[in-house]
């Protein structure tokens, strides 16, 4: 998973009831765009380090969709 500052990261929810996250990756700690990352979250506007797993995805923000949403 590579990454660059304004992408988005989607995390699924896994289990029954969780919500999917969306937070836009604000700073890297690797120059190749690997994880970790900082994000900060739309959801409750706080920011955290992130170690991304298997239920996390990244969306370039050069990239044209429709926008994500957080139902």
């Amino acid at each position: 998973m590579k990454a660059k500052v304004g992408d988005r990261l989607v995390v699924e929810g896994t289990r029954h009831g969780e919500t999917r996250r969306i937070g836009v990756v604000v700073g890297l700690v690797h120059e190749d765009g690997s994880p970790p990352y900082m994000v900060h979250w739309e959801h409750d506007e706080h920011e955290t380090m992130v170690f991304p797993g298997p239920d996390a995805h990244v969306v370039s923000e050069d990239r044209k969709e429709t926008p994500l949403t957080t139902s």
